[in-house]
């Protein structure tokens, strides 16, 4: 079978992922479970971090799970897709880039999303287990230590793309587009945290458990 070559695949993998991104599992947890709608309380970021300052760790885990499995759902479709010569490998990081883009501007709430931590980690396990598990553990150690999750997206997204460089040809192979759209989410991650830094530079960031009203 022909591939679906440039740009035929590229679009539809940026299209799938970015449709299947733009499902909020903070909003679908919420009405689910009939809690507040996350944009309605706390800082209005509809995200696992924002949907535990309501208080439901429950909701919260199942929306940090929800968010990061599209993510990695987007990049396996595409892998799918290739592996039956339907998409050219571009699809692959692609389709993970759309998966976050998704995240941050959702068709479903009017492109006003998330932050994209979560599906941007689920990014990554799709494309390369152990760099998700660097960042992940990143994120981890920081949160714990610093117990400010803002903080410790903010480290994670900077060296994921450090990780993915220092790891190629080693732990993994790496490739330019690959590199290009680490780097392009880890960007955007940090754009999307300007509040946050200002806050923590301020003093005036809640941390992790906390009930921000």
């Amino acid at each position: 079978m022909s591939q679906l070559f440039l740009p035929g695949g590229v679009v539809l993998s940026l299209l799938v992922g970015y449709l299947i991104g733009s499902v909020s599992f903070a909003v679908v947890v919420s009405r689910i479970m009939g809690l507040r709608d996350p944009r309605s309380f706390g800082s209005g970021n509809p995200g696992a971090t924002n949907v535990l300052r309501g208080g439901n760790k429950l909701a919260a885990l199942l929306t940090l799970l929800g968010d990061a499995a599209k993510g990695w759902l987007a990049v396996v479709l595409a892998a799918w897709g290739i592996n039956q010569g339907i998409l050219p490998d571009a699809a692959l990081p692609l389709a993970g880039l759309g998966a976050f883009l998704g995240h941050l501007y959702p068709l479903f709430l009017h492109f006003r999303g998330g932050k994209g931590v979560a599906t941007a980690l689920g990014v990554l396990l799709a494309l390369q287990p152990w760099l998700a598990l660097a960042t992940a553990l990143t994120w981890l150690i920081v949160a714990v230590v610093t117990r400010y999750s803002s903080l410790a997206a903010i480290l994670a997204a900077v060296f994921a793309p450090f990780y993915y460089i220092l790891g190629g040809d080693v732990a993994w192979p790496t490739d330019g587009l690959t590199t290009s759209v680490i780097v392009a989410i880890s960007v955007l991650l940090l754009s999307r945290h300007h509040e946050n830094i200002a806050r923590l530079l301020a003093g005036k960031e809640s941390r992790i458990g906390s009930k921000k009203k």
